[in-house]
């Protein structure tokens, strides 16, 4: 940590003990331009941040640690093509994939939009030849199903955008995810699915890891039972650069599709790994959630950081992570498409940020990566708002909400929008005791049954929330909220002074679970492994009957 980034984050601990005692139903009470004065637009999309506590001279010196930090100047030599990945050598071009603009992207000295033009034209034609049932199974009848096996990053963004925009999808062709190595995940996939008509999309840079490779032999196997060998070539794509592991799989050379090591998994649904969503929606769609992207990423590079959103989200995340102590962060979409956002952004924010080094390889001065955790409105508040509005913890939320709905039904998006805006009003306000006192009364309770409830009927409030509005969950939109959070992600990592890129911390348990698969299987002695390890796999022989 420089001495500039230490004098800022001093300056924010001796601030936060000015804020303490605020209490932000009083603030919102002395200033009814509160509002105005803490959100920001871009376009038709909103951020109200003036349910924070936050001050106008708490955001000055949060601007301040950011710029001691230089987020601009790693900003921009992301942008750049320079190799921010320090540790594994790379560049980090996700925004590459979506770039619209005709400006070159050099990596090395080349200029790699010509490449990526040409896969998403690759698999543009791909895309529409199965939508349209140009290019069918073996028997030649149409595609009805599509299953993509992968795993993180190559499971999580396809499936997470595909259900968000499924109201863009195309009748009579359904879309599948199967990742968990776990038997069960690919047998209920699988379960009422006529070979004839399926496509399977194998989606795995290296076409090794483990758990994708397990159900892809797996598929094939299936397949081959009902349709034979030769069939393979028919119903099977992949997203990979191991052509040769490609080709002894059985895939043919134009059904692969390639991305590059500048493309982090987390970070590729924008590339070939978003196959699965472009046969989902059509390449017309697909470019739409791409021009959504580029523009979250047009804004990221250009707003003063004082009006540039990703900026505002990553400080709070930081103040609120390391100046007040709160180490978790929840995800609240009343989209019910958005179930599986929260999960895509534990993936995105933990992976990326979840570090304990620095980049020159020191401990980190600073806590980093909170827990992100939630899921949709209305079904969180019969569920784990009683912690969000009385636990012992206070955990900053997101709410993200759409003024129109994609259904028509009643007051169905009425009573969706009122719930929003209640809870965050809630967590914001809380009810004293006085509040408390005078609703028992005048429900009549006799002074003894008052006394002994309202302690119950308490609400500390002050906590605080961010509320993302915008007009509608269509593919634009939705690819401006995903590089939103890549990029609230970037800030925090440049300050902490951390490589959001990489994950080495996977690693290890990949490496023990290679070394134990034998041990499991029987194949081998547990000699040196540690009391517990030899327990489990002695207690998993005898229920087994080994």
């Amino acid at each position: 940590m420089t001495a500039a980034v230490a004098k800022a984050f001093e300056d924010l601990r001796a601030h936060h003990w000015e804020m303490k005692g605020q209490r932000l139903r009083d603030l919102f009470a002395e200033d009814p331009q509160r509002f105005r004065h803490f959100s920001v637009n871009l376009d038709d999309l909103l951020l109200d941040y003036s349910k924070n506590l936050i001050l106008p001279e708490t955001l000055e010196k949060l601007l301040a640690l950011a710029r001691a930090a230089d987020v601009e100047g790693g900003r921009d030599a992301m942008f750049d093509g320079e190799r921010i990945n320090a540790t594994e050598g790379r560049a980090v071009l996700h925004t590459a994939l979506r770039n619209r603009s005709e400006r070159p992207v050099l990596v090395d000295g080349h200029d790699v939009m010509g490449d990526v033009r040409e896969v998403l034209e690759a698999m543009g034609a791909f895309a529409e030849a199965v939508r349209d049932g140009a290019i069918g199974g073996a028997t030649g009848e149409r595609f009805t199903d599509v299953v993509n096996i992968g795993i993180g990053g190559s499971d999580l963004g396809p499936a997470m955008v595909t259900r968000a925009l499924s109201p863009y999808g195309r009748e009579g062709l359904r879309s599948h995810f199967v990742s968990n190595v776990d038997g069960a995940h690919l047998s209920d996939t699988l379960k009422g699915l006529d070979p004839r008509r399926t496509l399977f999309l194998v989606a795995s840079k290296t076409f090794t890891t483990q758990e994708t490779m397990a159900n892809a032999h797996s598929a094939r196997a299936w397949l081959v039972a009902a349709l034979g060998d030769e069939a393979v070539q028919h119903h099977f794509a992949a997203i990979s650069t191991n052509l040769e592991a490609v080709a002894h799989f059985g895939i043919a050379e134009d059904r692969i599709f390639g991305f590059w090591d500048w493309v982090g998994g987390r970070y590729s649904v924008w590339s070939a790994i978003g196959l699965p969503v472009m046969i989902a929606i059509g390449a017309e769609r697909f470019g739409e959630f791409l021009q959504g992207g580029f523009e979250m990423d047009e804004h990221f590079r250009s707003a003063p950081l004082s009006a540039n959103l990703p900026v505002i989200l990553g400080l709070l995340g930081v103040w609120y992570r390391d100046v007040w102590g709160f180490s978790a962060h929840a995800v609240l979409p009343y989209d019910q498409r958005l179930e599986r956002f929260a999960a895509y952004l534990q993936q995105l924010d933990m992976e990326s940020n979840g570090k304990g080094v620095t980049l020159t390889g020191h401990p980190v001065a600073e806590a980093t990566g909170p827990l992100v955790w939630g899921e949709p409105g209305t079904n969180g508040q019969h569920a784990f708002y009683q912690l969000l509005h009385q636990g012992s913890d206070v955990i900053p939320c997101d709410f993200l909400v759409a003024a129109e709905p994609q259904e028509h039904l009643g007051d169905h998006h009425a009573l969706l929008i009122a719930n929003c805006l209640a809870q965050s009003e809630a967590l914001m306000r809380g009810k004293t005791a006085q509040e408390a006192r005078a609703e028992l009364e005048a429900a009549g309770l006799a002074p003894e049954k008052v006394e002994a409830l309202l302690p119950h009927k308490v609400f500390p409030g002050n906590r605080p929330s961010n509320t993302l509005l915008y007009r509608r969950l269509c593919p634009r939109t939705l690819g401006r909220l995903i590089a939103l959070y890549e990029h609230k992600v970037f800030v925090q990592g440049r300050i902490w002074g951390i490589n959001s890129f990489d994950q080495w911390g996977v690693e290890l348990g990949k490496q023990l679970a290679g070394e134990l698969l034998p041990l499991v299987k029987g194949e081998a002695a547990a000699d040196g492994r540690d009391a517990s390890t030899v327990g489990l796999l002695q207690a998993l022989d005898k229920l087994r009957g080994v």
